[in-house]
């Protein structure tokens, strides 16, 4: 009860500044931004959101303070950034963030965001270079959810996933990667598919050596519920199937996954996979039109031998 009554008294206390009050304590909080002094800004911005929230005649001020708050936290990280102190920075950017979030300034969230990842993306940094991919990994994770958009990290945080085992995971951050569009991150999509590749393949690789078709058909099943148009896993799964001999399968999957493809000679390869189902199947004009449309790389060979055959 003595606890209540306390907060009561300080709150009435609170609400009883006069709008000149107030606007004394913003010149003060301004002062102190313009000498850069900005944890000294901070608490006097605070006080003015604090005091002057109630107080229709000081709804600009606050206003100001509310804009100017996130900011002077992100100042604040900067200056501990600069001298190498990054928990302080990312408790200062953090809070940069939050505060941003609250009051609508989206703009300034996504700054202070994007220097709470660059300090995750430092403090992994050591750990991913010795190859501690899981101590790296868990600190990564926190800096990709600050900023998906930092995809130099993201990178390094896919490539701890595949290398910890842990395959899914780092495909749908790869795949996140793959589908930006704007050409900033060209380098980093060139590299998350590239990665992705290698990794399916190794994993791809491992399972053909214990003839587990299923499964390589089972993984790539996995990421096509994801991402039903990507190139890499609708060719292993369509490889998976011939492999098997399923061919009504590929026969059924076999254009999809031709159409999926953006480099020619993928394209190619999967309609000699398509021709040959054909051709198993005895289904002669069909594979003809399969085999006619392998027109890049090493597959042309095997088509035109095909159609040679055919059509003898």
């Amino acid at each position: 009860m003595k606890k209540l009554l306390v907060l009561a008294i300080v709150l009435l206390a609170a609400g009883s500044l006069s709008a000149q009050d107030v606007t004394a304590i913003y010149n003060e909080a301004g002062a102190a931004y313009n000498a850069k002094d900005f944890a000294g800004a901070a608490a006097k911005f605070e006080q003015v959101i604090e005091q002057g929230m109630d107080n229709e005649d000081a709804a600009s001020q606050v206003a100001t303070a509310k804009k100017t708050l996130p900011t002077c936290y992100f100042m604040m990280g900067g200056g501990a950034i600069r001298t190498k102190k990054y928990d302080e920075a990312l408790k200062n950017f953090t809070k940069s963030a939050e505060l941003a979030e609250l009051y609508g300034d989206m703009s300034q969230m996504a700054k202070a965001n994007g220097w709470v990842a660059k300090i995750y993306q430092i403090q992994g940094g050591e750990a991913f270079n010795n190859k501690d991919y899981a101590t790296a990994a868990s600190v990564f994770e926190k800096g990709y959810k600050a900023d998906p958009d930092n995809t130099a990290m993201a990178l390094n945080l896919a490539m701890s996933y595949c290398e910890m085992g842990e395959y899914e995971k780092g495909m749908d951050i790869y795949e996140a990667i793959a589908a930006k569009t704007h050409p900033k991150y060209a380098d980093d999509v060139a590299k998350a598919k590239e990665m992705m590749a290698l990794y399916t393949n190794n994993k791809v690789a491992t399972l053909q050596g214990a003839n587990d078709f299923d499964g390589i058909i089972a993984m790539a099943d996995v990421q096509l519920e994801k991402n039903p148009a990507s190139a890499l896993f609708q060719k292993v799964r369509l490889q998976a199937y011939a492999s098997k001999k399923d061919f009504n399968k590929v026969i059924e999957l076999g254009q999809a996954a031709a159409d999926a493809q953006t480099d020619p000679e993928d394209k190619s390869l999967m309609y000699l996979t398509l021709g040959a189902a054909y051709n198993a199947k005895e289904m002669k004009p069909q594979a003809i039109a399969a085999f006619q449309k392998v027109t890049a790389g090493p597959a042309v060979e095997s088509a035109k031998a095909a159609l040679a055959e055919l059509t003898k």
